[in-house]
């Protein structure tokens, strides 16, 4: 891990974001003004989870393959970098003729959002060498809904269903055979759970409202008398409590406040990482600011959900990279709701402004610089000039 921390400082360090950083995290030129928030980019997780991919690498022999299932984290420029070291991508859920063509001894790196239970034995069946660096946030909500299944409790887990880390966690509540599972993305689908525990309804439509979401053989009317809340750990955390609030009251209502114990669980798994972002970011967006930049993969829950934060309160711009803001009359960038790039015509205003910048766990500090310098250079300002000073 030591011998490769200076390759991967050099390929993802920024020296003009630690100096802004030094400086308050505000940096000034002409009549632009650059606000970042207090906390942003790499996480710990991520930092290990790259660390090992690179050491790795280094660890075995230049000619000894080595594959990752999936992404390493969502960010495109850093899989980019991965895939230059030489590690070969295969589905982060492989079929069994996929997992067939590897060889014993073959080495699988196994991402930051984990994998599932049945992937994972099946690469150890086969007698493959893990690397595994999924995120010690993420094991502990693994830890929490394996709790769950031992007690016939079913986890409601606040999430996307298709996530990777929402496929891993749902692959623990149901690995010794007897859990199950229901994922909630939404407060509106919450409040319908919510409802068909107390009023009952139709086990059909229910089934089909969630369809992909819920483990084998779950029924509504049998699996959602005890429940327990979990999360991705990527979610905003006013949201996944917002579904523990609902889900208890339902219960007490359900049942009584003295039978609870019986019928409902919470534990806090919001990544930490995550929450600091997320509250740096609110207290960003209570300062003036003409608009927001968002930048991260597009793929990332941790980064759109930044994005939603900020679309509340002011013009907001979702890149993935600097080369997206093309001029100051336009800018190519994410829009969560059409699930596509789109793009605007006179994103940046004339005159005296602030921007405000922050970036989701999963995006490097060289992205972040990027888009700095980009800012300035369509004000027609040199950051070199301004660090020389």
């Amino acid at each position: 891990m030591e011998a490769v921390q200076a390759q991967v400082l050099s390929h993802y360090r920024s020296e003009l974001v630690e100096r802004i950083r030094a400086n308050g995290g505000v940096l000034s030129a002409g009549d632009l003004t650059i606000k970042l928030a207090k906390e942003f980019g790499f996480c710990y997780g991520v930092e290990r989870a790259i660390d090992l991919a690179y050491a790795a690498r280094k660890s075995f022999p230049p000619e000894k393959p080595i594959f990752l299932l999936g992404e390493i984290i969502h960010n495109p420029e850093v899989n980019d970098q991965i895939r230059n070291l030489g590690i070969i991508t295969i589905p982060n859920k492989p079929t069994d003729e996929e997992i067939g063509q590897l060889r014993p001894e073959d080495v699988v790196i196994i991402p930051a959002f984990g994998t599932e239970v049945a992937t994972r034995r099946k690469l150890e069946e086969k007698g493959c060498i893990l690397v595994d660096t999924t995120c010690g946030d993420v094991m502990s909500v693994w830890k929490r809904v394996r709790q769950y299944s031992k007690e016939s409790v079913t986890s409601i887990i606040h999430g996307k269903a298709k996530h990777e880390e929402t496929k891993a966690t749902t692959s623990q509540a149901t690995a010794y055979g007897t859990g199950h599972y229901l994922v909630v993305f939404t407060l509106n689908e919450t409040k319908y759970v919510c409802d068909y525990i107390l009023k009952g309804g139709n086990k059909q439509e229910f089934l089909e409202k969630f369809k992909g979401a819920y483990s084998n053989d779950f029924d509504p009317e049998i699996h959602l008398q005890a429940v327990g809340v979990a999360n991705q750990t990527t979610m905003l955390r006013g949201e996944t409590e917002e579904v523990q609030r609902q889900l208890k009251a339902t219960m007490i209502q359900k049942y009584g406040a003295a039978e609870i114990d019986r019928h409902f669980r919470f534990f806090d798994t919001i990544c930490g990482a995550t929450q600091d972002r997320q509250d740096a970011l609110q207290k960003l967006l209570a300062q003036p600011l003409d608009l927001l930049i968002v930048i991260g993969g597009y793929n990332s829950s941790n980064t759109s959900h930044l994005a939603e934060m900020g679309e509340a309160k002011l013009p907001t711009y979702f890149i993935k990279n600097a080369a997206k803001m093309q001029s100051d009359k336009f800018i190519v960038h994410y829009n969560q709701h059409q699930l596509q790039e789109v793009e605007t015509r006179d994103w940046l205003p004339a005159g005296q402004i602030t921007v405000g910048i922050t970036a989701g766990a999963s995006c490097p500090n060289n992205l972040i610089e990027d888009t700095i310098r980009r800012l300035f250079d369509l004000r027609g300002i040199s950051v070199q000039s301004l660090l020389a000073n």
